[in-house]
Formats: structure tokens, sequence, C-alpha cells
């Protein structure tokens, strides 16, 4: 069974920091593009950042230059900085598994992220 459980989430003022972490199982790790998707009230859920089984990483240009994605393939857990945080930001935030990156077959249940101004 596979299991994705976020955690790190929080609230933070503006120009903070989080790292938000993902830890994975039930899944042969490194062979799924991992990504990170996030949901605003009353918005459609928009991916923020993946990272290929190659290594690759693609960012939404929303968060370029201000959040980074990476794994820990011997932990199995993945990990989103983020960085100069926006009341925008401001969101749930979901850990994805995928065959094909950009459709996730596997979701975590979310950490919340609040971003005040």
């Amino acid at each position: 069974q596979v299991q994705l459980v976020e955690s790190g989430g929080g609230s933070v003022q503006s120009g903070g920091s989080l790292r938000l972490a993902c830890a994975a199982s039930g899944l042969t790790y490194g062979y799924y593009c991992m990504g990170w998707f996030r949901q605003a009230p009353g918005r459609e859920r928009e991916g923020v950042a993946h990272i290929d089984t190659d290594g690759s990483t693609t960012y939404a240009d929303s968060v370029k230059g201000r959040f980074t994605i990476s794994q820990d393939n011997a932990k199995n857990t993945l990990y989103l900085q983020m960085n100069s945080l926006k009341p925008e930001d401001t969101a749930m935030y979901y850990c994805a598994a995928a065959r094909v990156c950009g459709w996730p077959n596997y979701w975590g249940q979310g950490t919340q992220v609040t971003v005040s101004s």
C-alpha cells in the first residue's frame, strides 16, 4: 500500500521560509516522478514543482527562484524548501507520485501552509 505523508507546514509571515517533507512508502522510490501540488480555497489544484526519475526539476513560474525541490532516495523522502514566502502561497500542499510527471497516481493527505502579510 502506497503512503505519502507530508509534514512541515505551518504559519509564517511574508518573507519567511518553510521546508516541507514527504515520506514515501509502499513504492519503489526513484522510479516515480515526485512532485508538489497546492490548492488554495476556491481555486483549482496546481502543480508547484516536480523532480523526475533522472533528477531533472520543473517549477511553476510563480515559485521559480523561491522554491527548491529535492529528494533523498536513501530516505524515500521528498522535500520542498520554500523561501521568500508570499501571502499568495497560502494553500494546502500535497505530495504526489506519478509514473508520468504531471499525472499523479498517488497523493498524500496534504499539509497546510499559511503566509500572513
